[in-house]
């Protein structure tokens, strides 16, 4: 099963330390490093949890190195600040040729089952360039977008909050709704009750479990179980989640 996955990506620094006390010059807490840890995000964790469920995926993202920084309390692991690094980001070419800024080799037939975009409005993705891979990519598409415009003719996955901001009507709109579940086509999926320790990447992961739900399961109805098991497991973990075997084979038994 093939995917072609576009979107922006980032790297997510976590620093983590010890706050043993607060700054006299201003109320704040000051928190001494002990150790920083890697992850990548944003698209390339939707790619990560796409070839844990053990897609064949096909990405495409900017060149421009966009970085989140967190300083945690490693104690209370409490988030005291973030840092965000964002460099203007050159949008996708819409031509053909944009397909050379892969992270790995496109499939040989170039025949994808489904085209996935995972939308953090950074700038790499315009409403118009939206709206021309949608009618370019011949089969299914699902968007995950921050955008407040987007376009018809594929799946939108949006929480909440997004939802309520969307300036056009459309048809195929899967909303999510944090520890409460998904609603779709009128229908409500129940999320699975958890202890949630972070929910940074969820979103991601879902959409990861979601696309490999459709393209087996071959319906929405089918595939937002599965997505939301996944979600569960990743809200379970501190920061960007990637799935492991163990957990995919939780999820889908």
């Amino acid at each position: 099963m093939k995917v072609l996955l576009i979107g922006d990506s980032c790297t997510d620094v976590y620093v983590y330390g010890d706050v043993k006390r607060l700054n006299p010059e201003a109320p704040v807490p000051v928190l001494e490093p002990k150790r920083e840890e890697r992850r990548q995000g944003m698209v390339w964790n939707v790619y990560n949890n796409m070839q844990a469920f053990g897609l064949d995926v096909y990405m495409l993202t900017q060149e421009e190195s966009i970085t989140k920084t967190r300083y945690i309390d490693e104690k209370s692991n409490q988030q005291i600040l973030r840092v965000d690094n964002e460099p203007k980001v050159t949008p996708i070419e819409h031509e053909p040729p944009f397909l050379q800024r892969a992270a790995n080799e496109p499939p040989s037939d170039d025949k994808y089952d489904v085209m996935v975009i995972s939308d953090y409005d950074k700038g790499f993705l315009t409403y118009e360039e939206l709206e021309r891979l949608v009618k370019w990519f011949d089969g299914p598409v699902i968007i995950d977008s921050k955008k407040t415009r987007l376009p018809k003719g594929a799946w939108i996955k949006v929480n909440e909050s997004e939802s309520e901001k969307l300036e056009n009507d459309l048809a195929d709109v899967i909303i999510t709704k944090g520890g409460e579940g998904v609603e779709y086509n009128h229908k409500f999926f129940p999320a699975q009750k958890v202890n949630v320790f972070d929910v940074v990447g969820a979103g991601d992961t879902f959409l990861a479990a979601l696309t490999y739900g459709y393209l087996t399961k071959h319906t929405m109805e089918a595939a937002i179980p599965i997505a939301n098991k996944a979600a569960a497991i990743a809200v379970s973990h501190p920061g960007t989640y990637v799935l492991t075997e163990e957990d995919v084979k939780k999820i889908l038994h």
